[in-house]
């Protein structure tokens, strides 16, 4: 468990690691804060299209050795990214930076083939939080490099070196890959299909302040996107063995989770994203302070990522959900509405580090515990994956916003974002209390 949850810290550093450099590689590149973001959000949305594609691969030929490719993959982009001299170059090691975010579903997987049934629920929870460590981490790394994104980017080829090390010597193989399943051939046409639409959603948002909400460009980003994103739902009915599962988006045990998982993950990133930029701009922090500021975050997270366990067996994970989001909403509405630095803005962060530390600890076991053990791989990468997608929005909304209506915009979409999500896993937890009220969990059958 200690490796992967190691391997899965350091592929959620790279997805945050930037956030506090973006104003930096504005300057360093000389381009405007909507294409520097796409440092962000290319990570972000390679990521989203790993997920479900290396998750499938893990299923075909063995979750351990395609963690590993993952890590490597991680290893050649931060090594490209740390020599990259132009946007397109670090843009091009970002996206292969990206493809370590199947970690978490990859490491849920091979946790339920290794945790006895009774454990199960604390490990998941343990892996899920990690992810909140790795978000506030990667920004107190830059932090403590001075915001030289060549030296963050070489540590992190060090750190996922190490990963790869670690998994390799230390997690057992897998007990029995679905080798018939080899048979079936990727879906590839779902991966470009998926691409395309977000890409053309996230480039129209990133950059419409820029062009004009009503350009053709922008409009017509806009409608492509919506085009493919039709073609690829008929596609993904049609598929054999599509990329994306489309009726798990929509399970009955699993939609509060697919919901809050998204929002969380917006509302996050949302948060995080505007406060490094307030924080440098009106403030005059530098990157390091902005690590410190966030620095309550990550130790807020790790708490409770320490606690999942306990936690877990006392609440129920819509609840833990509902309470986490809840106070993501309280951190964000602070800040949109009390931004004056100091103890105000640490306090915020605490609380926020709080709400998401709790939020992610319980999604992984909300999204798996209502469906049958045969699907618990599909449902972990389905929420992992609309998290990532909701993560790569809040960075294109968050440049859009900053441009437009300022920090204390951005800030109260991330309050919104959050508050939808309370109410999403509260609306959920009383609906299958009502609808399945004798129906036992299937990791706890099992252990029964």
């Amino acid at each position: 468990m200690g490796a992967l949850a190691y391997a899965v810290a350091v592929g959620t550093l790279q997805m945050t690691v930037v956030v506090p450099l973006l104003p930096l590689l504005q300057r360093d590149l000389g381009v405007p804060l909507t294409s520097a973001s796409w440092t962000l959000t290319a990570g972000l949305l390679s990521g989203a299209v790993a997920i479900p594609l290396l998750s499938r691969l893990g299923d075909m030929h063995g979750r351990r050795a395609v963690s590993l490719v993952a890590l490597a993959l991680l290893v050649a982009g931060s090594a490209m990214s740390a020599l990259a001299d132009t946007l397109g170059v670090l843009i091009a090691g970002r996206v292969l930076q990206g493809f370590s975010a199947p970690l978490l579903p990859l490491s849920i997987g091979l946790a339920r083939e290794s945790v006895p049934g009774h454990r199960l629920p604390t490990a998941v929870g343990v892996l899920s939080a990690t992810i909140g460590v790795g978000s506030g981490g990667g920004i107190i790394l830059a932090g403590l490099v001075d915001g030289d994104h060549r030296a963050v980017f070489w540590i992190l080829t060090g750190l996922g070196a190490l990963g790869f090390a670690l998994v390799a010597g230390v997690v057992g193989k897998d007990r029995s890959p679905a080798r018939d399943g080899s048979r079936e051939p990727l879906d590839l046409l779902g991966a470009v299909l998926v691409s395309t639409w977000l890409v053309c959603l996230l480039l129209a948002i990133s950059k419409g302040s820029a062009w004009g909400w009503t350009s053709p460009l922008t409009l017509g980003l806009l409608a492509a996107a919506a085009v493919v994103a039709v073609a690829w739902i008929a596609a993904a009915r049609r598929a054999a063995s599509p990329l994306i599962e489309i009726p798990m988006l929509v399970h009955r045990g699993t939609v509060g989770a697919t919901v809050a998982s998204f929002l969380l993950g917006f509302a996050l990133f949302a948060a995080i994203t505007t406060l490094s930029a307030f924080a440098q701009g009106a403030l005059g922090a530098s990157v390091l302070q902005v690590g410190l500021y966030l620095l309550p975050t990550t130790i807020f997270m790790l708490v409770v990522s320490l606690l999942a366990g306990a936690l877990m067996r006392r609440f129920t994970a819509s609840a833990l959900v509902a309470g986490g989001s809840a106070l993501v909403t309280a951190a964000a509405l602070w800040l949109a509405l009390f931004r004056d630095g100091g103890s105000g803005l640490y306090g915020a962060a605490a609380v926020l580090g709080l709400g998401i530390g709790l939020g992610y600890a319980a999604l992984g076991t909300m999204a798996v515990e209502h469906v049958e053990p045969a699907k618990t791989a599909v449902a972990g990468g389905v929420n992992a994956l609309v998290r990532v997608v909701g993560s790569s929005l809040a960075g294109a909304v968050g440049a859009a916003g900053l441009s437009t209506g300022g920090p204390g915009w951005s800030f109260a979409v991330a309050a919104a974002a959050a508050l939808l999500a309370t109410l999403s896993a509260v609306i959920c937890g009383g609906v299958r209390r009502k609808a399945e009220p004798m129906e036992a969990e299937p990791w706890k059958a099992e252990a029964a």
